[in-house]
Order: structure tokens, then C-alpha cells, then sequence
């Protein structure tokens, strides 16, 4: 019966706690049963707070049982990642340099919307050391493994959120996303993973990264997606980015259909090398979504790849988070970060200034492509999880993350709405990720489309085999 729990969405636990079947107690116990069970096996957790979240949980059956649940999540359990504060726990970032005894008294955005709601918060999720990377270890936590393929990474820099979403250990899991911390990871694990519209969902504190960073819900279905953005979209005074709330409900919009939006897809950017089983498995879905009514047309967008304009700005981020440490802080930081932010430092103010152009130029070039498409579609990762023991495919030495992922960090630099949702798995059995992106703004259609091939294919959406000691 808890395996059966631990599977269950948002949506449906809502739905349980509504009629009575279940309670927000037993549904806390089999998640927080499930975490400690897989724990060792996957690392997707630095922080558990049992004692926490089951006082949650008995305040939340409470009102269920006296008929007042509280906001849209009472009693949904939810977790989250290690770079966005919460109050009661230290937010390390994955980093040995961060000082664990200190004040954690203050609820990022987003964190405080789930409480204010009544989610049942589990604990904090691993991240790489200040989110640098695409694959999820660090010198504070360890390696997190993915679990279609021990093996393998699941990804990063949510790493943590996107195993925990995979495998039940809570439906609702906020991630970030800097240049596709939330949709590599979702990609690599077959979850699903969105960016909304930056300044969607308010961020507090500032990312040293800056407006190249978003906030996301990851969760196991596009609804519970769009359930997650509505409550995490809501305001904050806090956030100087943040967008005039439009008190749209995502959900409401899920089954408005696809018939007649008009789609690009482009295979490849027009510079992206991808892997042959990962073309095929996302030329598939281009063709369902053609059979469910959206008018596809094979083009590119119209731009060279901007991975130096990326580069810019997040190699200036990173040298900035380094900047103010101390020589016995900088020798316990990861050596590639510390590269990543060595090439930050010899960044000129012409050349900061001049990307930040070409940045604004590559956003003007998407607004007008949009002009003629509502979406544009891409695989969401070039190639499927790969083995574990470095930052990219071909081992320690090897490229940058950024290299290998050339469909995501574009859209970061647009501040474009995007979302990845499975589309089926490799000969290897690893899934393989679709990525929809949308213009400005438009974060209803990105979901319509997603929830639309989704529902049309629920055999992409499984989970692997547990361990055997996972109840």
C-alpha cells in the first residue's frame, strides 16, 4: 500500500484527502519511509526533516478532517532544492565554504507560496556546489546517482529534485534552472521540468547568476506541473524582476487542446550534434503532436549558437560567488568551479557588456520568430544520462556541461517559457526528453502542448524497479 502512496500525484492525493481515503499523515509516513529507503542508494536528499514534516502533516489532517484545508496543497508533500532558502534549515548550496551555524529564518518565494498553501515540506534536495553544473555531485554531499541506470548521472543541477520526483518521494519538488538545472535532470530521469517566463515565479535572493536564473516546479505529470507554477507564481514583493501577477490558473488551461497551434521544430538548433536513438525518439513525438492537431514545420530558429554570450555571463557569476572567499575556503571548493570561475575573472567590462547586447539581440530574434510559431520544439538534451566520474560524457577531462547541452541555455538567455516532458527511452533504457518552448510570456501554451502529448502517451511516463529493501 505505500508503494502504491508514494506513486500517487498531487493531484490525487487532493483528491483522497478530499473523500477521506487517505490522510496527510499516512501519506508523510510512506514518503518519508520511501526516502530513508533510497537514500543510500541514490543520494537525493542533504536534508530530511521528519520530526517537521509529519507536525505538518498532523496539522494538515486536522483541517481536512474539520473541512478547511488550506490554500491549493494542504498536505501535499513537496521538497526543496539546496540553493533556495527555507526557513529552520541551512540552505549550504552544496558547498563546504557556506558557515551551517547561523540564522536560516527566512522562506524563499516560492517555498514560502508552498507553506502558505499547506504543503507537507520533506527536506532539501542535492545540488552540484552553487548550482555550477549539469551533473549533481559536490565536495559537501557526494555523487547523486540516476536510477533508471545506477551508473549514470541524473543530471543537474537538480539532480536531487529530479530522483526524488522520479522515484515518490513527494510529487512536488522546486528546482532551479540557470542554463537547464531543471530540465537536464528532468530530460535524464524521464520527469518532467519547467522554466516558466523569468520573473514567472519571484526568486529572493538574488542568483549571483542573475537574470539567467529561474525557479521551476518538477514533478512527475504536466498537471501537477501546472498546479505547482499557479501556487509559485503568486507575488513577491521581494523580487525587483518579478512579473505583474496575473492570477492565471494553469490548470484550468490544460485541456484547451492543441488543434491549430502552429509549431517549429528544429532537430538541432541548426548547430547541435545529437544522438541518433534521441532524434528518432523526438521526430516520434514531433509526429504525434502533428496527429493531435498542431501544424509543424521543420525550420531553425535563426541564430549561431550564443554559447559565448552564455559563457559571459555565467563565467562573471561564477567568479563573482568565488571573488569574496578566502584561500582555505577556495581550497575546499570544486576544482572545475573554481576553473569555470578563473575564466570569469579575465572577462572584460567591454566583453560583459558587449554579450549582454548580443543577448538582448538573440531575445529580439525569438520575439520575431514567434511572430510566425506559437512553440518551438526541440529534443530537451542531445544525448541520453551518461556514466558517472565527471562533468560531461567523455570523463573528467572532457568538455564543459555546457557543451553538451546546447538545446536549454539558449532559452535562459531569452527568458523564454520551457518545459521538458518524457517522449520514451533509449535501446539502454534511458529516457529521452522533449523540449517545448514558448514565446514570451505564454507559459498556458508551453503547458497545453506538454499536457496535450503527455495524456496521449502515458506509457512514456514509468518508473524503474526500487531496491528491494524499498517498501
Amino acid at each position: 500500500m505505500s508503494n502504491e502512496i508514494c506513486q500517487l500525484t498531487a493531484t490525487e492525493l487532493l483528491v483522497a484527502y478530499e473523500s477521506g481515503d487517505l490522510s496527510p499523515v499516512a501519506v508523510t509516513e510512506a514518503v518519508l519511509a520511501r526516502i530513508h529507503d533510497l537514500q543510500d542508494a541514490y543520494n537525493a536528499f542533504c536534508i530530511v526533516d521528519d520530526d517537521s514534516a509529519m507536525a505538518s502533516a498532523r496539522q494538515s489532517e486536522k483541517r481536512w478532517l474539520d473541512g478547511k484545508p488550506q490554500g491549493r496543497l494542504d498536505g501535499v508533500p513537496a521538497t526543496v532544492k539546496d540553493l533556495v532558502l527555507a526557513k529552520g534549515w541551512p540552505t549550504m548550496r552544496g558547498s563546504k565554504t557556506t558557515e551551517r551555524n547561523q540564522s536560516w529564518n527566512e522562506d524563499a518565494p516560492a517555498v514560502a507560496r508552498l507553506r502558505e498553501h499547506g504543503a507537507v515540506l520533506l527536506g532539501k534536495t542535492t545540488t552540484p556546489e552553487y548550482g555550477w553544473k549539469g551533473v549533481t555531485d559536490s565536495p559537501l554531499t557526494g555523487v547523486t546517482k540516476n536510477p533508471w541506470k545506477i551508473e549514470c548521472t541524473p543530471g543537474g543541477s537538480s539532480g536531487g529534485a529530479a530522483v526524488a520526483a522520479l522515484c515518490g518521494m513527494g510529487p512536488l519538488h522546486i528546482g532551479s534552472d540557470g542554463g537547464g538545472s531543471v530540465r537536464i535532470p528532468a530530460a535524464f530521469t524521464g520527469t518532467v521540468g519547467m522554466k516558466a517566463n523569468f520573473g514567472r515565479v519571484p526568486v529572493y535572493p538574488a542568483s549571483p547568476f542573475g537574470t539567467l536564473s529561474h525557479v521551476g516546479p518538477m514533478t512527475r505529470t504536466v498537471l501537477d506541473a501546472a498546479l505547482m507554477l499557479s501556487v509559485m507564481a503568486e507575488p513577491d514583493s521581494r523580487d525587483a524582476y518579478g512579473l505583474p501577477h496575473d492570477k492565471r490558473d494553469y490548470v484550468s488551461i490544460l485541456e484547451s487542446g492543441v488543434l491549430g497551434l502552429r509549431a517549429a521544430y528544429s532537430p538541432n538548433l541548426g548547430y547541435a550534434v545529437v544522438d541518433t536513438e534521441v532524434e528518432e525518439k523526438v521526430f516520434a513525438a514531433v509526429k504525434s503532436l502533428e496527429a493531435l492537431g498542431v501544424r509543424i514545420e521543420q525550420v531553425d530558429p535563426g541564430f549561431d549558437n550564443p554559447q559565448d554570450i552564455f559563457r559571459a555571463h555565467w563565467y562573471a557569476g561564477a567568479a563573482f560567488v568565488l571573488r569574496s572567499m578566502t584561500d582555505a575556503q577556495l581550497d575546499m571548493v570544486d576544482s572545475g568551479l573554481r576553473v569555470v570561475a578563473d575564466k570569469g575573472d579575465s572577462i572584460t567590462m567591454d566583453n560583459y557588456l558587449k554579450a549582454g547586447l548580443a543577448r538582448n539581440q538573440l531575445a529580439a530574434t525569438m520575439r520575431r520568430f514567434h511572430e510566425s510559431y506559437d512553440l518551438l520544439i526541440t529534443p530537451t538534451m542531445p544525448l541520453p544520462a551518461f556514466l558517472l566520474g565527471g562533468d560531461s560524457p567523455i570523463g573528467p577531462d572532457g568538455s564543459s556541461w555546457d557543451d553538451w547541452s546546447p538545446f536549454t541555455f539558449p532559452f535562459n538567455l531569452t527568458g523564454q517559457p520551457a518545459v521538458t516532458v518524457p517522449c520514451g527511452f533509449t535501446s539502454d533504457g534511458l529516457p529521452v526528453g522533449l523540449q517545448i518552448i514558448g514565446r514570451n510570456y505564454d507559459e498556458a501554451t508551453v503547458l497545453r502542448a506538454a499536457f496535450a502529448y503527455e495524456s496521449a502517451h502515458p506509457e512514456h511516463s514509468k518508473t524503474p524497479k526500487m531496491p528491494k529493501n524499498c517498501n
